[in-house]
């Protein structure tokens, strides 16, 4: 069986995310995982699926559009659109860049960059769950 490139593990993990399917998301990511947003405070694999899990259920609708992803020397780096409908009706469009370290075949960081002032709608929504 051929190696999975770092490219294709960021597309199986991306579509598994989108589409809710956490477990194959958690095939993806190493046990020791790490990752972050914006620099913040470090999240393992459990709490990323938590998250995951948050935001399909906030905007059943949710989705990546408008995908650009490439190899590095260390893993992928990932620029997307997130994009959907939030509960009070409004369209969710996030553009957001991720930085992928992979090793052995798994995802053991992600480092998401997102457009803060996009994203309030989102985090209200989420923090009204």
């Amino acid at each position: 069986m051929m190696a999975m490139t770092a490219t294709d593990l960021a597309e199986k993990l991306f579509s598994a995310l989108q589409n809710n399917d956490l477990e194959h998301a958690r095939e993806c990511c190493a046990e020791h995982f790490r990752g972050s947003q914006n620099g913040g405070p470090t999240m393992d694999r459990d709490t990323l699926l938590k998250f995951t899990a948050a935001v399909n259920a906030t905007v059943p609708d949710f989705g990546y559009e408008d995908t650009v992803r490439s190899a590095t020397a260390t893993g992928f780096v990932e620029e997307h659109r997130v994009r959907g409908t939030l509960p009070n009706g409004k369209q969710l469009d996030l553009m957001v860049c991720v930085v992928g370290e992979v090793r052995e075949e798994k995802i053991t960081a992600l480092r998401e960059y997102v457009d803060t002032q996009a994203a309030v709608g989102l985090l209200e929504a989420l923090g009204s769950r």
